[in-house]
């Protein structure tokens, strides 16, 4: 039987932000209390964890003195071996940023974020963090008359492209990466998409340097396939890190736990990320349930690592089973992979072709028997 339990090879990281949720939402009050960082970079590591994130605040939680904390939290990183291989800064907690960090309305507001994240860039790149995050939270508007849009993407191009000469010029070995999502804590939120902000990266001075860290209920919000959007980044080369929880379609931002939403795109993800090129750390960035005590947080943190784990070995099956193959090519699937030109061809060799469009619409492509091949290694009945 396979074993499913994590090492840190498996490069499963996890932000302080979800084992520390206190399960304070819109409607109530926290249920547990304040976890100390260090305790969760020891009990993560206990489970085979690989590294932690954090949130400039996150370190914070019980020691507010913010070299103190700094150091206990370096302390525990050097007993325990874990890594920190991405920080980001929380610009949508406090109400000064109630109209957006980057985007703010008020300049003053704008240049007081940009402080606040350089500041944590520089411990981010002393903790040996190679990829800096950027979610947008607060930055969008609930009414079109608040906001000049084009005057908001200005503003979010100049406060990138400031953030990389900083880091161009400090000779940090890091890179940015944007988080897209489509509302919520704002009516909309700028960036809602994996494709605006590639389209938004394009139009930057350092685009090399800034990539994507796609969440999956983000995108599953939007309505859109969070695997296609993967396969999408990975092809661009902008997949630089991942967010990984469930979603059970597009309402509120529910931050499950890897696989306790839509499994099937779940199992397709972890294909995707197991044979697409990926090498980056698989990021869990969920909240334990509200109606967990703190001992189950743990149990929660160890059931994405689990989760992925399983999918990853029916992932193997799935690829290794001759039916599956068999499948596949029935299913013309390696044929895309075929240039539509041969080496030479041009457009003047197309009416070269003899081709009857009727006899190939009559042919089926046999997806169905590999959608069924697929769920029947996700039930386990196969493999």
């Amino acid at each position: 039987m396979t074993d499913f339990t994590p090492t840190p090879d498996d490069r499963f990281t996890f932000g302080l932000w979800t084992v520390g949720w206190q399960a304070r939402d819109p409607f109530g009050d926290a249920s547990r209390p304040a976890l100390d960082p260090v305790e969760s970079v020891h009990r993560l590591a206990e489970r085979g964890a690989y590294g932690v994130t954090f949130h400039d605040d996150d370190l914070l939680a019980v020691e507010p003195d913010r070299d103190k904390a700094i150091a206990a939290f370096r302390k525990a990183l050097d007993e325990t071996g874990m890594k920190v291989p991405m920080a980001t800064t929380n610009l949508f907690t406090h109400p000064v940023f109630k109209d957006g960090a980057f985007t703010s309305n008020d300049r003053d507001v704008r240049r007081y974020a940009l402080r606040k994240v350089i500041r944590n860039i520089d411990l981010a790149a002393s903790l040996g963090a190679k990829t800096y995050v950027c979610w947008g939270g607060r930055e969008g508007a609930e009414s079109d008359a608040a906001k000049d849009v084009k005057a908001a993407l200005d503003r979010y191009k100049e406060g990138l492209d400031l953030l990389c000469q900083y880091v161009v010029e400090k000779g940090y070995d890091i890179r940015f990466a944007l988080e897209p999502k489509p509302n919520e804590p704002r009516g909309d939120i700028l960036l809602p998409t994996i494709g605006h902000a590639l389209a938004l990266i394009n139009e930057l001075e350092h685009p090399e340097m800034v990539g994507l860290n796609p969440e999956v209920g983000h995108e599953q919000m939007a309505g859109l396939n969070f695997v296609h959007g993967i396969a999408q980044a990975l092809w661009h080369g902008k997949l630089f890190h991942i967010d990984l929880n469930g979603q059970h379609g597009p309402k509120y931002d529910q931050d499950l736990i890897f696989g306790h939403g839509d499994l099937k795109s779940a199992f397709f993800l972890v294909d995707l990320l197991e044979n697409g090129g990926y090498d980056g750390p698989r990021h869990f960035d969920y909240k334990p349930l509200r109606t967990e005590d703190p001992e189950d947080v743990w149990d929660s943190a160890s059931a994405n690592m689990r989760t992925y784990l399983i999918l990853k070995e029916k992932s193997r099956a799935f690829r290794a089973d001759p039916e599956v193959q068999e499948a596949l090519r029935n299913s013309r699937v390696d044929e895309l992979a075929q240039p539509t030109l041969a080496a030479g061809e041009t457009w003047q060799h197309l009416a070269d072709d003899t081709f009857d469009p009727e006899v190939a619409a009559a042919r089926g492509f046999h997806f169905t028997r590999l959608n069924q091949l697929a769920l029947e290694h996700l039930m386990g009945v196969r493999g």
